[in-house]
Order: C-alpha cells, then sequence, then structure tokens
C-alpha cells in the first residue's frame, strides 16, 4: 500500500501568501519577477520623455515647455499651435534634431554595449573591445585628411560607417581558427588592431594642415552640435534595424551565460549567435560613430549599471540599456549646451570626465565585494 507524501513527510508548510515555502518564483501566487524590470521600463522611458523635453526647451534661446509640447502637437495635427518664427526655427531645425539624434546614438550604444557584454560573458566588455570604434574613426580621419569629397557633406559618415563595418569583419576573419571564433582570440586580436587603427589616425594627423586638425580633433571628442534631420534619417534605418533585431536573441544570450557547451546542448548555435550579434553590434556602433564621433563609456556602464538594479535577465538588459542609454545622452548633451554657455563642451570629453571615476568606483565596489580589496 502506498502512502502520500504528506504521510510520509508531514504536511507541507505554507507561506503567508499561500505556496509551500521556497516556491520557485515562477510558481502560481508567487510574486513576478518581472515586476521590477517593468518598474524600471516606465520609470526610464518617463525620465528619457521628460529629458527629451527640457532639451528642447532649454538653450541660449529658452523655449517654455508647454510652448515645446503645443507646437508638437500642431505638427502633427493633434491641436496646439505654432511658435513664433524665430521659436519654430530654432525648435525644429536646431534642437529637436539634436535631441532626436542624441536618442538614436544613445539607444545604439547602449544596446550594443549591452550585447558585447552578453557575446564575451563580460561585464566590463564593450563596443571599442573589437575595433568598431577606432575602425570608424580611421575612415573619417582618412576622409578629411586627404580631403575627400566623393560624397559632399556625407563624405566622414560614409567613410566612417564603412570602415567600421570593414574593421570589425576584419577582426572577425583575423580571430576565426578551425571553423570557430574564440572569444579571447577575437578581444585580443581587436587589441591589435585598435593599436593599428590608433598608429593610422596618427599618421592621418601628421600630415594634415592646421584646419583639418582642427576638425579630426573636434570629430575625435565627440559631438551633436552638427545635428541635421537629414543625418537624423541616415542613422534611423541602422539604428531601428539593430534595435529590433537584438532583443530576439536575449533568450540565446542568458542562455550562453550558463557557459559554451550548457547553452550548445540547451540548442543555441553559438558560433552563429555570435556572428549575428557582433554585426549588429558593428551596425549600431559604426551608425552612431559615423554621425557623433567617438563618445565613451556609454556602453560600458548604462548596461553594467541596469544589471546592478534588475540582475543579469537580458530580456529586460537589452531594451533598458537601449532606454538608459538614450537617457545618458539626451541629459549629457544638455549639459555640454549649458554648464559652460556660450561655449559648449565637447560630449565625448563629458561622458569620459564622469564616467572614469564612476567606472573605478564600480571596479572597486565588485573588488570589495569578492574580498579582493579591503
Amino acid at each position: 500500500m502506498t502512502t502520500s507524501y504528506e504521510e510520509r513527510t508531514g504536511p507541507v508548510e505554507k507561506s503567508p501568501a499561500g505556496p509551500p515555502k521556497g516556491a520557485a518564483p515562477d510558481t502560481p501566487g508567487a510574486k513576478s519577477p518581472h515586476g521590477k524590470a517593468y518598474l524600471l521600463t516606465v520609470g526610464l522611458s518617463l525620465t528619457l520623455l521628460a529629458g527629451c523635453l527640457l532639451s528642447a526647451a532649454i538653450g541660449a534661446y529658452d523655449i517654455p515647455l508647454g510652448d515645446v509640447v503645443s507646437s508638437v502637437q500642431h505638427r502633427i495635427g493633434l491641436g496646439g499651435q505654432a511658435l513664433d518664427r524665430v521659436g519654430e526655427s530654432v525648435l525644429w531645425n536646431v534642437r529637436l534634431p539634436r535631441v532626436a539624434l542624441a536618442v538614436l546614438v544613445g539607444a545604439s550604444l547602449g544596446c550594443a554595449g549591452a550585447l558585447m557584454q552578453g557575446v564575451f560573458g563580460n561585464p566590463l566588455a564593450e563596443p571599442g573591445v573589437i575595433g568598431i570604434s577606432a575602425g570608424a574613426a580611421v575612415g573619417a580621419v582618412a576622409s578629411i585628411a586627404l580631403g575627400l569629397t566623393f560624397f559632399g557633406n556625407w563624405t566622414i559618415t560614409v567613410f566612417a560607417f564603412v570602415a567600421g563595418l570593414a574593421t570589425v569583419l576584419l577582426v572577425y576573419a583575423l580571430s576565426r581558427s578551425g571553423g570557430r571564433t574564440e572569444v579571447v582570440t577575437l578581444i585580443l586580436t581587436g587589441i591589435a588592431v585598435n593599436a593599428f587603427a590608433g598608429a593610422l589616425i596618427g599618421l592621418f594627423i601628421f600630415f594634415a594642415d592646421n584646419a583639418q586638425i582642427t576638425q579630426i580633433t573636434f570629430w575625435q571628442l565627440g559631438s551633436l552640435s552638427q545635428a541635421t534631420w537629414p543625418k537624423v534619417l541616415a542613422v534611423l534605418p541602422c539604428a531601428l534595424a539593430g534595435l529590433l533585431i537584438a532583443p530576439f536573441h536575449s533568450r540565446k544570450l542568458d542562455l550562453l551565460a550558463l557557459g559554451e557547451r550548457p547553452a550548445r546542448h540547451l540548442g543555441v548555435d553559438v558560433e552563429r549567435l555570435r556572428i549575428v550579434l557582433v554585426l549588429v553590434v558593428a551596425l549600431l556602433t559604426a551608425a552612431a560613430v559615423a554621425v557623433a564621433g567617438i563618445i565613451s563609456f556609454v556602453g560600458l556602464l548604462v548596461p553594467h549599471l541596469l544589471r546592478m538594479a534588475n540582475g543579469p535577465g537580458h530580456r529586460f538588459l537589452v531594451p533598458g540599456s537601449a532606454l538608459g542609454g538614450a537617457l545618458v545622452l539626451v541629459a549629457g548633451d544638455l549639459a555640454a549646451r549649458t554648464v559652460a554657455a556660450p561655449a559648449e563642451l565637447p560630449l565625448g570629453v563629458l561622458t569620459a570626465l564622469f564616467g572614469s571615476p564612476f567606472f573605478f568606483w564600480l571596479l572597486r565596489r565588485t573588488r570589495r565585494k569578492q574580498g579582493g580589496w579591503a
């Protein structure tokens, strides 16, 4: 005669909420594990919206927030009314293109950083590791130093984008062996390509004249001051493609976090996943660098902070990093325009100035948790 589980072990102790004590978070009646991610997503979205409105309103020519909203409503046919001629020109020809470009570039860099950290299994990875930023910089600097004008005003952007994509394909080709790509080999190859790209940039600067050196320096420091609607439309397809593709690989990135062998046993084609995501990272980063120059630390710090806030799950981390990156760049660009007004600080300098000490704090915090530092 068989006995039931309760007859052998006694009744299962119930928690106040109903399910057995120690029940998994996804059992019926347990607290939803997605609640925190949902709140963070809503919070980031609302803060980004507020940041966009403030960035559109504040500047050398201040526009009241209500007038910004009214003008946008008027343009999209939801009532409201247009501003005066100067206000409309400042808002739609200067401020809003800059805000839109900040959102796209920030979202691209944040998402690319989250993908890089997931692919390499390292929270300290970022797009520059495999040479994308340096390659794009070589293309832009070469076009400036050689005085190339094949594509008119688009020459620098086109050369930077093509060079960034070509660099990541070169790094990937050089790091493959026996039909596979080892992460360590990929990173070491990226370091070597970064060094070579730095040498090429130095060589181009050596042969450039004073006007070209000024332009190169300004581009390398990173800025959104040249934002226009055509530039927004140029980066939009690449940014949208990368941002839409990335979330579909979140589950595979979670499985890859278990290790390559367990991921393969669970049906993940690790090599194919890496190829696809590295190309997505290249697309996002090359497009961002091509229109805004080199802006550091966004792709490194934003995913790291969100991982601290909500854990390593990529289902939230990938889109959350896009929102966080957009928010950081909108806020950073607003600060760059207003902190030293009427002068404007380079955005890349500002992100590095605040990002590097913060990153050092994160390193100390991590080491202290691991018991490495007192």
